[in-house]
């Protein structure tokens, strides 16, 4: 069974954990990776920033950042979500980088991915 850890480091609004745990663990198991873990971090735009500066060389924050632990095992990495900027860009897809799609480099195969599991948790 899928196991996804919640943890809010931002102060800006409130977090319901258990959904979002329920949300990661479902949309794991819809697309064939039941047996992984991950852990989503949600962080200010500040934090986003400094992440985004330190790992990607950009100077500026992002919506979703994803960590891949790139092992192989059932522990996939982390996501750390800057909640102001996820807020004007309204992208859902964290977990879905972790299991190595990219909408940057895969010509949509992402997106559409995306766009079945929206239909499928109705979300």
């Amino acid at each position: 069974m899928a196991m996804v850890e919640v943890v809010n480091r931002q102060r800006t609004c409130k977090v319901p954990s258990h959904k979002w745990t329920e949300l990661g663990k479902n949309i794991l198991n819809q697309i064939g990776r039941g047996g992984s873990s991950a852990t989503i971090a949600f962080v200010s735009d500040r934090k986003s920033r400094e992440l985004n500066r330190t790992f990607r060389g950009i100077d500026k924050p992002t919506d979703v950042l994803s960590f891949p632990s790139g092992d192989g095992g059932p522990d996939l990495g982390d996501i750390a979500v800057s909640i102001e900027t996820a807020k004007i860009q309204a992208r859902q897809n964290g977990l879905l980088h972790l299991c190595g799609y990219d909408h940057e480099t895969d010509k949509g195969e992402m997106n559409r991915l995306e766009l079945q599991l929206r239909r499928r948790l109705k979300i």
